[in-house]
């Protein structure tokens, strides 16, 4: 260490009361670096439970990590026994035979392992081969190499289906078959081959979808006419191409807020008499889109799905073949947003029944519906909590089986649990009754459960409970992570403050190095992702962090937590968001760390970093414009730091329609002229994810105002939080600004 880099750290350390000693030092980033093959899975025995059930049965297999190896066993949940589920020493040594070399019958890996209903039968992949293994015979066969199917030119997740060259679609008695031709509908009858067209008025700006569909009873086709519009691309320069040495122009569909979209206007045709059925638009003539069609069960009319360009409005509605009218059958409105990535809906068998989930009452809930009268029959669940997902919907006993999160007082309100309701909203039951996030996996006939559960600061444990009362069947596995506290690991903790109203607990954790000294004063740094639509805040146990464990290893108290804005609180506490990103909970967040440091002292509230990617970039970058006398540094990778500029979906769901001064304002673009804090911006060229010209804008705005920043753009590279060049450089970048230190040079850590 050179004497200037010297008498930097002695000014650093004189600045910080003689607090910081050796932080941000070569020895800090080597052990930062190394802490990612320390703090690793297999030194947590009894844990990663994955099981998966045998056929019909009430047995099921999983792997058990345990001090002398791994161990295939099966449990049978009726008898209460756990065996293995082969001879390991025999597998291995058939499996040496075959392939010719030793195989360690502790460190098998079998990939794709699957049992047959019998038990006496395994079959999997192993060293690139397909094999069968006879359990009480002994006998390995192989079945030669897996079936890699070719990789076809699959669509980008970005593009919109044109709808156009789809095959013929035969109807339900066999007798027709209908497709698209000309840009109209056509029937051919099957028998004599006699073509027909059932609509002439298909042009190529107005033309019916090749998504065809038959009613029952074979009279009838339903087709949507669709009218285009006009594409907009994203264009790439991949600087750097592996296969030559001239750049690539590489060119994506990606429609942005405020474009024209297509539109859609369902039809219906009567085969044997080509009566047109063309209803009116009125109830959908604002798209942002018309889909999911589908014929009603009694064959009558065809049911579709209508999002309001906005978000404001969503309808169920119906196409009756009878009157040739619209009518809507379940109507979702909201001054904000209705949350269409949410929506969940199951037709009942007889459909006369429709189970719905909506957030009108400022949570997350089910409703039972009357099709025919589209009037509520009853609300299924209801409460200050979340229904997180329906996993299964029994009509015979008129069930349902739900995930769920915050039912449950006095604990942390994201857990998710496992229940079941009755229709009528009687019978509630929690499957799940222990403390903890969970994951169940259920036998076919619902019988049992088993139960896997963990926190970020308790280590799993799984068991089999009854899935009639929740009640234990028998343990399974308590995970024993003696192994990773001999390496130093450090559980997270659980922190909980009160957000900017005084009122409503804000959740998050706290990260400490492994050599913690509660002595030394420690600047802060918040990760952040506060897109809508999720938490992101971890809930279940973890051996590493990415984002976090290391960046802590080098003299930091690192935070994470879910402010207003974000999701599974209530519709009120997500609606803070709406025509506002740039709020970001950020509120919140000041109150929550501020809080953090007045318990924990060593925590210095004047040195506040901020980091993040995507959504978490614009709102780093956001931070140190609007909030620089709280956030002193920041780190924004691959930001979509202009609404305007991102993906249609995720910003016209939470900015509105039409475009208006709320994307101005939200912009960090147009708020660059006021930066006074260091910042760093990263992005990748070949972002499909948040177009890269959202980065540079900012860049070409902060050039225009004078400001000093730091630019890092990654020849190659998609959608990223900085790949391992841009993780180094995050980390000097807050050694620096926040450490107030050189950091050391790169060959001396690597």
């Amino acid at each position: 260490m050179n004497i200037f880099r010297t008498f930097a750290m002695a000014a650093a350390i004189v600045l910080m009361g003689g607090s910081a000693l050796a932080q941000g030092t070569v020895e800090d980033y080597k052990r930062a670096y190394s802490l990612r093959g320390k703090f690793t899975s297999d030194k947590v025995y009894y844990s990663g439970v994955s099981p998966r059930w045998i056929g019909g049965t009430h047995t099921f297999w999983y792997v058990r990590h345990t001090p002398e190896g791994d161990r295939y066993v099966k449990v049978d949940a009726d008898k209460q026994t756990r065996t293995d589920l082969f001879n390991h020493d025999k597998l291995a040594e058939a499996l040496k035979k075959s392939i010719g070399r030793e195989v360690n019958s502790q460190r098998l890996g079998l990939q794709n392992l699957s049992v047959n209903d019998r038990q006496d039968t395994v079959r999997f992949q192993y060293s690139g081969r397909n094999f069968v293994y006879a359990v009480k015979k002994n006998s390995l066969k192989e079945e030669g190499r897996p079936y890699n199917p070719p990789r076809g030119s699959q669509r980008h997740w970005m593009e919109v289906d044109d709808e156009k060259g789809g095959r013929p679609v035969v109807s339900p008695d066999g007798k027709h078959e209908a497709f698209i031709k000309n840009d109209n509908v056509y029937v051919k009858d099957r028998a004599t081959g006699r073509e027909r067209a059932l609509s002439i008025d298909g042009t190529q700006g107005y033309y019916y979808s090749s998504n065809i569909q038959w009613s029952p009873d074979s009279r009838y086709v339903f087709s949507a006419r669709i009218r285009p519009a006009e594409k907009r691309y994203v264009y790439y320069v991949e600087s750097s191409p592996k296969d030559q040495l001239q750049p690539k122009l590489h060119k994506q569909e990606y429609a942005k807020p405020g474009d024209e979209l297509r539109s859609k206007h369902p039809c219906i045709y009567e085969v044997e008499t080509g009566r047109a059925i063309i209803p009116s638009n009125e109830l959908f003539d604002k798209q942002y889109e018309l889909f999911w069609f589908r014929w009603n069960e009694q064959g009558t009319g065809v049911t579709f799905e209508y999002n309001e360009r906005g978000h404001q409005t969503y309808r169920l509605l119906e196409l009756s073949i009878e009157t040739g009218k619209v009518r809507t059958v379940v109507e979702e409105k909201s001054n904000t947003f209705v949350n269409h990535q949410r929506m969940y809906r199951r037709f009942l068998r007889g459909g006369n029944e429709l189970i719905w989930m909506s957030e009108r009452d400022n949570y997350n809930h089910l409703y039972l519906y009357d099709y025919a009268t589209g009037s509520v029959k009853n609300q299924i669940t209801k409460g200050p909590w979340y229904v997180r997902e329906v996993l299964h919907v029994d009509e015979a006993t008129r069930q349902i089986y739900f995930t769920g999160s915050g039912m449950e007082k006095n604990e942390d309100p994201y857990l998710i649990r496992y229940y079941r309701i009755n229709f009528d909203g009687s019978g509630l039951t929690c499957l799940t009754p222990d403390e903890g996030n969970h994951t169940a996996t259920f036998s076919r006939d619902r019988k049992y459960l088993v139960d896997v559960h963990s926190l970020v600061d308790r280590a799993p444990e799984a068991s089999v409970r009854r899935v009639s009362d929740g009640s234990l069947v028998m343990p399974l596995e308590k995970a024993d992570i003696s192994p990773l506290l001999a390496e130093g690991w450090r559980a997270p903790e659980v922190f909980v403050a009160k957000g900017r109203d005084g009122q409503t607990d804000i959740w998050g954790i706290i990260v400490r190095p492994t050599n913690f000294d509660p002595n030394k004063k420690y600047p802060i740094i918040e990760y952040i992702y506060a897109g809508p639509g999720s938490q992101y805040v971890p809930k279940s146990f973890s051996t590493y962090d990415y984002n976090m464990t290391a960046l802590a290893e080098l003299g930091f108290i690192v935070v994470q937590l879910d402010g207003m804005g974000t999701s599974f609180r209530s519709k009120e506490f997500e609606d803070v968001c709406y025509k506002n990103l740039k709020d970001a909970g950020f509120p919140d967040r000041k109150a929550w760390i501020r809080a953090a440091a007045e318990k924990y002292p060593y925590m210095d509230i004047d040195r506040v970093g901020i980091f993040g990617a995507s959504a978490g970039g614009q709102e780093s970058t956001t931070a140190v414009l609007l909030h620089p006398e709280f956030y002193k540094a920041a780190y924004s990778s691959c930001g979509c730091h202009d609404n305007r500029m991102d993906k249609i979906w995720w910003n016209e769901q939470w900015m509105g329609y039409p475009i208006g001064d709320q994307y101005k304002a939200s912009s960090n673009v147009e708020n660059a002229h006021l930066l006074s804090r260091p910042l760093m911006l990263v992005v990748g060229e070949l972002d499909d994810n948040v177009d890269p010209a959202s980065t540079m804008q900012v860049v070409d705005a902060l050039i225009r105002a004078n400001k000093d920043f730091e630019l890092v753009v990654l020849p190659g590279v998609g959608h990223t939080m900085g790949e391992s060049y841009g993780e180094h450089k995050r980390y000097d970048f807050f050694v620096r600004n926040l450490l107030e230190v050189n950091p050391p040079k790169w060959d001396e850590v690597k």
